[in-house]
């Protein structure tokens, strides 16, 4: 199974609600998430299927992306990217999974330390960038060889 990070672009600092799940992308973000979707669909890199966090910004960037792919209808909120959930359990949910590659859209520190467990172990972390891309090859449970780190300014001229 081949795995896709990416962090979500550029947010506003405070919700208007108070509330951090209601954080919205600021236009700077909404463009380059746009943006990065292009550049990352001119990869063809045969994602299948797109699993975004509820959180608003999250969602916010994994609907270009899943629109630049042609998944549009294969887009999913999961509480397992939540920003203080246990990367292992989206692991464990991604077991059942039909796709044979994903991408999985939201937060740091959590998807640095999803990316740091599949290619060093458990209490390691890859830090990732606004809206920077991560591809894992996985090869056992919850091990796989970092194959891709792609910042957004990378993805945006391949765009």
């Amino acid at each position: 199974m081949e795995i896709w990070l990416l962090r979500h672009a550029m947010a506003e600092e405070r919700a208007s609600s108070g509330r951090d799940e209601d954080r919205v992308l600021t236009s700077e973000g909404r463009s380059r998430a746009e943006a990065v979707a292009r550049g990352l669909a001119a990869l063809e890199p045969g994602i299948e299927a797109v699993v975004t966090s509820p959180y608003r910004r999250a969602r916010q960037t994994a609907e270009p992306a899943a629109k630049a792919l042609g998944l549009s209808a294969r887009i999913r909120e999961s509480e397992a990217l939540e920003p203080g959930s246990d990367p292992e359990r989206i692991l464990e949910e991604l077991a059942g999974e039909e796709a044979s590659s994903i991408l999985l859209v939201g937060h740091q520190p959590h998807l640095g330390a999803l990316l740091g467990l599949l290619v060093g172990g458990k209490g390691l972390e890859i830090p990732l960038k606004k809206a920077a891309v991560a591809r894992v090859e996985v090869s056992g449970r919850w091990r796989g060889d970092l194959r891709a780190l792609l910042p957004a300014r990378v993805l945006e001229r391949l765009s």
